[in-house]
């Protein structure tokens, strides 16, 4: 099975601290790398988490305020530098192709590398190719800002015991899975017979706006949803002023979308310790983790 699991490349917000560089998250997921957000420094960042560049397949762009894309042409052209061959979609709001251009070709450069460019206009289905199905949303930010959901295909999940019952083996399953029933000593067994369908696994991504329902609706039974946090219920006054989340609200978000699993990130600069926002978030949806920079979540299937 391909690595499945989350690194936190930067978890800070507008500000980066000693401790916490911009934000920058990469999914590895089904022999992919998804990265969200990079922010600047993120280049680097993989050098602290030992993971090579050439992994990232996909770049998704929430909204082109900086912290959340100063990183992207670095990291096309390291991508460059390295000479991927593999295809890189990015994908981003319509609304800001010219500053996409500009982070793109900000410096002298020559480009090798294939960029496949995915401006979104409108919410709902943005791209699926098989691989992953891509959904987005217009989020509360003040300026176009898009939560993106991430759906792996269904697969099929065979019952070996099922299999050994009704005499099943070897180039039996492979012709089975082609036509969808087969014929053993006279029976006709069929897919279902042996199998169930496994539906994919999603995970929601919402960086950056007020509590909304949009929010709610992108993470509805996502099996993770990353979700920024900028601020402590204490001071939602300005999280409301700065179109931003209380640790509270994206909590709130969590449990109202039946998500499995919710990862908190983007903290403001004011706050040292992230332990305030576990305890809050927790009361509210227990199952909760707070990014930090270079750590890693495995999502099993």
């Amino acid at each position: 099975m391909s690595v499945r699991d989350i690194i936190i490349l930067g978890c800070s917000s507008q500000q980066p601290t000693r401790r916490r560089n911009h934000g920058a998250y990469l999914f590895r997921w089904n022999d992919e790398g998804l990265l969200f957000d990079p922010g600047e420094g993120t280049q680097r960042q993989f050098i602290f988490a030992n993971v090579a560049p050439p992994v990232v397949s996909r770049i998704f762009i929430s909204h082109f305020h900086g912290d959340h894309c100063l990183g992207l042409g670095s990291m096309l052209m390291r991508l460059n530098l390295d000479k991927v061959t593999h295809q890189i979609h990015c994908y981003y709001p319509a609304s800001g192709k010219k500053y996409f251009d500009r982070l793109r070709y900000g410096t002298i450069y020559h480009e090798t590398i294939s960029v496949v460019e995915h401006p979104v206009s409108a919410e709902g289905l943005v791209h699926d190719d098989g691989r992953f199905r891509i959904e987005a949303t217009f989020l509360e930010h003040g300026v176009d800002n898009i939560g993106w959901r991430i759906t792996e295909p269904d697969t099929r999940k065979f019952n070996r015991e099922k299999l050994n019952a009704l005499g099943v083996f070897g180039p039996a399953v492979r012709e089975l899975q082609q036509h969808g029933f087969i014929v053993i000593n006279g029976k006709k067994v069929t897919l279902d017979d042996v199998s169930v369908i496994r539906k994919g696994d999603s995970i929601a991504i919402v960086i950056d706006t007020r509590y909304c329902q949009n929010a709610i609706n992108i993470a509805r039974d996502a099996k993770v949803l990353l979700c920024e946090s900028t601020y402590l219920d204490e001071h939602r006054d300005l999280a409301y002023k700065h179109f931003h989340l209380t640790a509270k609200e994206a909590a709130t978000i969590a449990k109202e979308a039946n998500a499995k699993k919710l990862i908190l990130t983007h903290f403001s600069a004011r706050y040292l310790s992230l332990l305030d926002f576990e305890v809050e978030a927790r009361s509210i949806f227990p199952n909760t983790d707070v990014a930090d920079d270079m750590l890693t979540f495995p999502f099993e299937r």
